[in-house]
């Protein structure tokens, strides 16, 4: 009960702080317009629609994670995220390309560091607490780096890191897609992230890393 109380306070914190940022957006002793009004209410709806639906698919991917493997395996992909894979895979780039992988690990390292500096900027700017602070029926399975969720931060350097392997590798392709899609689920049923954190930490990742991917590897 106590950690239901927690949440359901800070869910009304929340709350409370967009309806005083909607209230303050408005100019002073001026009535808002029709058409604001209604783009503001379905504004509202929308975003209450889509972040039910974004915590329902949280419930339904956790669900995995209530056996044994599932939750074995979730946790393991996601530790691995916090940095021990990326090792095994410059030993894999050394294994694949010989003398020549030093211009692709050097675009992967210099992707990681970006994003490393970047995403932990955009997480506090955004503030999106995560899953489990925000609903008692999602676990999270293990230790979490910060407290937010928007992007996310396994997700935005893994994607960076494949680009530039990738793109120096085409077959790998389907590999890189689905290790990203693990790193994911297992974000998700860990409890830690949202769907929607997957897909725009992988989209920032490759969209930050793409060029700079292409500038390493002509050098």
């Amino acid at each position: 009960m106590p950690r239901m109380t927690e949440k359901a306070l800070t869910a009304d914190r929340l709350d409370a702080d967009s309806a005083d940022g909607d209230r303050a957006s408005e100019a002073p002793g001026q009535p808002p317009s029709p058409q604001r009004g209604r783009g503001g209410r379905l504004w509202a709806v929308s975003k209450q629609r889509l972040s039910s639906a974004d915590l329902g698919a949280v419930r339904f991917f956790s669900r995995s994670a209530r056996w044994r493997v599932g939750r074995t395996s979730a946790v393991l992909i996601s530790r691995l995220g916090n940095g021990w894979l990326y090792p095994i895979l410059a030993l894999m780039i050394v294994e694949h390309f010989g003398s020549k992988a030093g211009r692709v690990i050097l675009a992967a390292g210099l992707n990681a560091g970006l994003l490393h500096c970047l995403y932990p900027l955009i997480k506090r700017m955004i503030g999106r607490p995560r899953p489990f602070r925000m609903d008692a029926r999602v676990l999270s399975l293990s230790g979490v780096l910060d407290e937010h969720s928007f992007p996310s931060g396994h997700a935005m350097t893994l994607c960076g890191v494949l680009v530039p392997i990738v793109l120096a590798w085409p077959d790998c392709l389907p590999a890189a897609l689905a290790l990203l899609l693990l790193m994911g689920w297992a974000r998700i049923a860990t409890g830690h992230h949202y769907p929607s954190d997957i897909c725009a930490g992988a989209a920032f990742g490759f969209i930050l890393s793409y060029p700079l991917s292409v500038w390493a590897l002509a050098v």
